[in-house]
This record gives C-alpha cells, structure tokens and sequence, in this order.
C-alpha cells in the first residue's frame, strides 16, 4: 500500500493506499537456476508400464524448465554424496522393497538435510516397513477399482502443482485407496469425489495428492500417473513440473495441514459488499482488481480472534493488501483510518512491503524474501489474529508478529481486500477463516466489573432493551454471561448497543441476538471489552459503582469503569 493524499473538500490528510486483486495470467515466470533430479523407478512388485513414459516426460520437462534429469533403478545410487547432488528425488512408480538399510539411511539423511522428495502413484505402496518412508509419502497404498473416469476436487489452487487446474478436474486414472488419511499430517491438494466413480474406499474425505515439510525436507505425492495416457496430459505434466518444483524448493507454498477452515470466497460473492471506487471481477473463483482505490469487505460478519487465510498473486511491481479490524462503513478510508493492512507490496519503504502491517510494522524481510514466490506465482497468506496480537505467514513461514497497543484500534472487525488502483493488477482466490472463538475463553460465568460488582440484567427481564447494569454480585441467570465467539449472551439474548450507535454514552442493553455489529465484542489485553462497530469500550456510566449503575459505551481510557473479568 502506497500513501496517497485525500484531495481537496477539505480533506488534508496523507492517507495509506492498498490492496488490488486481478486474476489476468500474468508475465511468464523467470526460469528456474538450474538444478538435477534424480528419478527412482525401481520395482521389487507390480511394474508399470507407464515407467518409461513417466521418466522421458521428466527428462521433457526438465528440458524445457532448467533442470537436469537422471534416471536410475540402481540402488547403489543412494548414497550420501551422490543425494548431494540432487535438489529432488522422484520416486516413480516404484512398488516393494528398493532400499537396504543403509541406502535408507543414507535417503533420510539427504531429506534431512533439506531434500525433496515427489512420490508418483505407486511410490505409495512402496517400503511398509520403513516408517520414515511411510510418514514421508504422506499414506499408503491400500486397494483400487478398475481403471476409470473420476473428478478430482481441486482444494488448493494456489500451490505450483495446482493453481493451472479448474476446481474440478475430470480425468482417467487408476484412483488408490489410501490406508490412513493423509489430511492429519499433510496439506491436501486435490481429493477424490467418490459418487463421480465405482470403488472409492475412503468416504467423503479422501485425499488425492499432497504437500508436506517433513524431517528438515519438502515430500509432494500424487496418486495420478498409472496410465501411459496420464503423461500426454498436460494439466498432468503441469500437476508433476509443479511438484518437483516444490520439492526442489524453487517455489515456496504452505504446506502445513489445514482443517476447520470455513470458506468466506471460493467462488461466490455472497456477504461481500464493495466500499469506494473501482471493484473486483470474479470469474474462475477468483477475484481480480480494477480500478480503485476501493474495498471489497466481507459485511457479513466481525471477527474477533481468527485464522483468515486467502492465496494471492501480483502480476508485477502491483500494490495490494489485506484489511483487518474496522467498522462497517461504505467508505474505504474507513479501514485504512480504523483497522490495520497487512502489505502486499514488494517495492515500497520496509514499514509499507509485503508482509508488514502498513506503516506500523515491518515484516523479517529476510524471512520475508526467503518465502516469497514472485510475481506470476500464487503467494498464501495466513493473518492469525488472537484478541490484539496479530501474527503473519507468508507460505507456512512466520515473518511479522505485531500487538496492537492503540485503544483507538483493534484487529476486532470486518476484513477486506483492496482494489487500489488503475495500475494496480493482483488475484485473490480462497478466501477462508476459522473462528478461534472469542476472547475471556469462551466460558459461563459473571462478568465482573468496578468495586467487584457483575455486569447484570436489570431485573433478569428477557424483554429487548432490558437495561444493562451494574450490580452486587450474586450468582442469578441474569448474570451468568456466555462468551460466544464475538458474543456476550445472557437469558439467552445478547449484550446490544442500542440503535447501532457509535457515540459516547449509547447505552447497552439486552436484544433479541441478530450478528449485527451492534453485538460484536472483543476482550483486549489490557482488560477493557471493545466494540469493533464503534471502536469504543464497556463502561460504567459516570464511574459509578452503585447498584443499578447503567452500562454504555464510551472512548476507551482503561479506567477501572472499563476494566472487566470474563468467564
């Protein structure tokens, strides 16, 4: 995000620029330096006979993409310093025992030492006995119906294997059962739609192809590739080139296991809402900026403490970002003035390139450079948010840790994504979040508050706009509160701002519970209960610690009348 200044009506403030999203093909990618494979296509069970198809696709593919090919079913290859030689090994199609004990030895060593390793097909029902194989590969090899047609989930496409690929890939193939989940240990890219084929062993889950940094290396495994046909595919060719790729450590992804996460974007626009100028296209489940400078935010709900993760791509020197922690409004200098921008940027002032929190915080810039992918590549995001500390990933790689300490802010809010400007050209796709509930641990219990007191239901009356209070405690359901995410609930409604308001002295009352921002709140650390829509914090009115005391809300000054305990 570039700083801009707001033009004339009035208006002399420099303000933050930021994000943009576009989903064009982008410049071609620079080449790779140049490295050596080495392919393993020894079988000690059931050959395939697309093995020769398999390593001369390798070889094209190396030729065509910097990399150097040697092909072996040789054992005695596996050695300690001829490994060195190889930024990856590709276990193709091998099956059985290929390894002694100390070829095996001598292959953990090389994954330790940062190797890689891509399994094809049948790697996966190779080695049983060698569990460090076995945690390598991700899962073995367990059973498989007839060969046939099949649609393959695509579920990450931001990862080189995959980002060429629709959201379902129609294809032929001999399609594995697995003996575990791979999904527990390993990020899953593609799984199998078992109603879309005769056969399919593992239910609704079930894992196709994956990524995983395992013992100090990078593992990719795919199940495809039985067929001599698979190698003439070149959605299949560009699946493999992305694996070794990987796994040779020439693009960076986050290859962490991901479970729990909700989609906010995947497709549909639905809860999005656009602020200012210029918008977003959507086409292919991908958002891609024009014009600006405007905010594309999801209005459908606040968060208070979350692990929003989304992928993204520039198409050259673009600027772009990610907006946390701001009240809804269809202005986007709402966002730059009340939340926080996480930078996507790779040319500006350290405080203002990716990865920093726009001009509070710079990332690691040489954790940064390390993990990023650049443009043209699909870059991931993960923005973990837990109350007012802010943590930020770039490809599974930590590279900035911020803790808000402005009581004018908070990370507790809307997010959104920018369009910032005619120049401007960066993809979103995957959208995602999970809800990590929110702060004051997620209990039953009293609120409490000045002099000791407890936050309390005037009269335990369950009508809207109950009035809320201050009051001796004393253990009754008109103080038993529940945090529920960004909710306080209690006799089953919820803790309301009334009328939505955001200025000094609106009261809070009680209110039938409709998501509104009205009833989002966030625990801070320094002990007060934030409003997000307002930016302002529970307090008792006047400091005044009698009984009946009325509840509002009000700036927020840490005083003891903002000062609660949660369950």
């Amino acid at each position: 995000m570039r700083r801009f200044l707001r033009s004339a009506v009035g208006l002399t403030t420099a303000m933050l620029a930021t994000l943009a999203c576009t989903v064009q093909a982008g410049p071609v990618t620079a080449a790779d330096t140049t490295y050596e494979v080495l392919v393993y296509s020894r079988t000690a069970g059931f050959r395939h006979d697309a093995i020769p198809a398999g390593i001369q696709t390798v070889r094209e593919l190396g030729a065509a993409n910097n990399f150097t090919v040697t092909a072996t079913e040789d054992p005695t290859a596996f050695t300690t310093g001829n490994l060195a030689r190889y930024a990856t090994v590709i276990f193709l199609n091998t099956t059985g025992d290929v390894l002694d004990a100390g070829q095996q030895a001598a292959f953990e060593s090389y994954i330790r030492g940062g190797g890689g390793y891509v399994g094809v097909h049948s790697a996966a029902d190779t080695e049983y006995d060698w569990p460090f194989y076995g945690d390598l590969v991700g899962a073995y090899f367990a059973s498989h119906p007839q060969i046939q047609q099949a649609k393959v989930n695509v579920e990450d496409r931001a990862h080189a294997a995959t980002a060429h690929l629709p959201q379902t890939w129609t294809r032929t193939d001999e399609w594995y059962n697995y003996r575990t989940n791979a999904r527990a240990t390993a990020h899953v890219l593609t799984s199998l739609d078992e109603s879309s084929y005769s056969g399919g062993g593992m239910g609704a889950d079930h894992p196709h192809s994956w990524c995983k940094s395992y013992s100090g290396g990078r593992s990719f495994y795919t199940g495809a590739g039985h067929t001599i046909e698979s190698y003439a595919d070149p959605a299949f060719r560009a699946h493999l080139l992305g694996g070794i790729r990987y796994a040779a450590g020439k693009v960076r992804a986050d290859c962490r296991p991901e479970v729990g996460y909700t989609a906010l974007y995947n497709g549909s626009t639905a809860g999005w809402s656009q602020a200012g100028p210029g918008g977003f296209t959507n086409s292919d489940a991908t958002l891609s900026s024009s014009g600006g400078m405007g905010l594309f935010w999801y209005s459908a709900k606040q968060f208070t403490s979350y692990s929003l993760k989304l992928d993204w791509k520039l198409t050259g020197d673009d600027n772009s970002g990610v907006f946390l922690g701001f009240p809804p409004s269809d202005d986007p200098w709402s966002a730059v003035d009340n939340g926080y921008e996480v930078q996507i940027d790779a040319t500006d002032a350290p405080d203002r390139t990716t990865g920093s929190v726009y001009t509070f915080q710079a990332a690691d810039a040489a954790a940064r450079d390390a993990a990023l992918n650049p443009p043209g590549e699909w870059n991931t995001y993960e923005l973990l948010v837990e109350g007012e500390r802010l943590q930020v990933f770039l490809n599974g790689v930590k590279i900035n840790d911020f803790t808000n300490t402005d009581p004018a802010r908070s990370l507790a809010g809307h997010i959104g994504i920018q369009n910032h400007g005619d120049a401007d050209h960066a993809a979103f796709r995957n959208i995602r979040i999970k809800d990590l509930g929110g702060g004051g641990g997620g209990g039953t219990g009293p609120v409490v508050g000045l002099a000791g007191k407890c936050l309390d239901v005037a009269g335990a009356g369950t009508a809207d706009g109950t009035k809320v209070q201050l009051y001796t405690c004393n253990g009754t359901a008109a103080q038993r509160w529940t945090v529920a995410g960004s909710v306080l609930k209690a006799l089953n409604k919820c803790l309301d701002v009334a009328g939505g308001g955001t200025v000094d002295g609106t009261k809070v009352q009680l209110w039938t519970c409709n998501g509104t921002g009205a009833q989002n709140w966030a625990a801070q650390p320094d002990g007060t209960v934030r409003n997000p829509q307002s930016g302002r914090c529970l307090d008792v009115s006047g400091n005044n610690s009698a009984d009946g005391s009325q509840i509002h809300i009000w700036t927020c000054h840490t005083g003891a009348n903002q000062r609660w305990t949660l369950p």
